[in-house]
């Protein structure tokens, strides 16, 4: 399996440069938050390791909430964020964007707090980069290059069947299945299409993410006897912060609305962006931490296959802390419109969504953790939209294809490899062509 790694650049804007800043981030993009693949400043399109990446700049909107928990507010600098996934190594991959686009880096970053021309960027980048305290991945192993040779595979596969049918004149789905696979072979070996084959995991891969698997519920089984003391304690003091943490969710303006539409619907898949406070206090902080330890844990080992529990649209998404775990970012990409999206969660995994916004400052009121919250709707669909934020530049390696598209691309190949078995799943397989 191929590795894949993240990076996730932030550094404070400086004084009086956003206006600049966000103009130059504009002069990026197609429209609104379309990266131009090809932009002067970060030609995204030349690195065919990146699937998805993105520019935008961080503002805390919802800061003085806090207030409402009796805590003095703290402001938050603006900052601007750089992320993407990639395949491969994150140090790889930036040293190849600096020997592509170097100056294109520096005129963006230089409107940040100690960026000059004399300033080692890579260094700098590399300084500033933050971890992630959970990550997801749709499918785990599948490359830019494999979704792309999968995608012309289907479509050659899509009008090569056409032409089968109508020359063969008979609807014999063993007989269609052998046609494709000569043409696909022949279409190999001149050339024409590609399809490499998958990195092998090694046996210290599969080593390690064995021991990483069997760790946790080995930790949780020998301190579980300390976890059942302690729970009756950790469910009443719960119950105590969850009757008197306050909701704070003013309907968000028509305007802002808009602006944030501005950025969306381009493609098929969007991007999410949001940023808001953790609830005071080290109990929030500790939930929170334990909550998106276990949301990476399971999306390593439990997902990762195409789905995030029952949700299939979402491609990448990683959650960070920041301000020593006073803040968090929240950061997705995912299939269709932004209500749909919000919907789907909702609808299908409202006790996720509470377990990990719940500890949020302002999220709507919940009961034992997991339960009200994002069942109701409207309140949470305020939360949301108020931390979120444009997303001025973003790019993605393959427009038009959703996730789904690439499972089926990737279900074809299959088929195509190893012929399903019997004339019903053979005729379903051709179906998906």
């Amino acid at each position: 399996m191929t590795q894949q790694d993240t990076f996730f650049i932030l550094a404070p804007v400086a004084e009086g440069r956003a206006e600049e800043l966000e103009s130059l981030l504009h002069s990026m993009t197609l429209k609104p938050g379309l990266a131009d693949p090809e932009n002067a400043l970060v030609p995204f399109g030349r690195f065919d390791q990146l699937h998805v990446a993105r520019f935008f700049l961080v503002e805390a909107n919802t800061w003085r909430d806090i207030e409402a928990y009796g805590q003095e507010p703290q402001p938050y600098p603006m900052q601007l964020a750089f992320l993407g996934d990639v395949d491969g190594d994150r140090q790889t991959f930036l040293k190849e964007l600096m020997v592509h686009c170097a100056d294109g880096l520096m005129e963006v970053f230089s409107h940040c707090e100690g960026v000059d021309q004399g300033t080692d960027l890579l260094r700098w980048m590399e300084d500033h980069n933050v971890r992630e305290s959970a990550n997801y991945i749709n499918t785990r192993g599948r490359t830019v290059r494999q979704v792309h040779e999968e995608a012309a595979l289907a479509a050659a596969l899509h009008d090569e069947l056409a032409n089968v049918v109508n020359a063969q004149g008979s609807a014999d789905p063993f007989e269609i299945h052998e046609r494709l696979v000569d043409y696909v072979r022949r279409e190999r070996a001149s050339g024409v299409l590609h399809l490499t084959p998958p990195a092998r995991t090694t046996l210290r891969e599969r080593l390690a993410n064995w021991i990483d698997l069997i760790s946790l519920p080995l930790i949780l089984l020998m301190i579980s006897p300390l976890l059942l003391l302690a729970l009756p304690f950790f469910v009443i003091r719960l119950r105590m912060h969850e009757r008197s943490d306050p909701e704070i969710l003013p309907r968000p303006a028509d305007a802002r609305i808009a602006d944030l539409g501005r950025y969306e619907d381009h493609d098929v898949t969007n991007p999410f962006s949001a940023f808001g406070d953790v609830k005071p206090g080290p109990y929030r902080r500790m939930i929170a931490t334990a909550a998106l330890y276990l949301v990476n844990y399971s999306a390593r080992h439990i997902f990762g296959r195409g789905y995030l529990t029952r949700v299939q649209t979402i491609h990448f998404a990683r959650w960070v802390f920041l301000d020593g775990k006073r803040r968090v970012i929240f950061c997705s990409n995912y299939d269709g419109a932004v209500e749909s999206y919000m919907d789907d969660f909702v609808n299908k995994v409202a006790w996720g969504l509470n377990l990990v916004f719940s500890n949020g400052v302002g999220y709507p009121s919940t009961r034992f953790l997991i339960k009200g919250g994002a069942e109701q709707e409207d309140k949470f669909k305020r939360y949301l939209r108020n931390r979120q934020l444009p997303t001025q530049v973003w790019y993605k390696a393959y427009p038009g294809l959703t996730a789904r598209d690439m499972a089926r691309n990737s279900e074809i190949r299959k088929g195509l490899e190893k012929r399903p078995n019997g004339a019903k799943a053979l005729r379903n397989w051709l179906s998906k062509i």
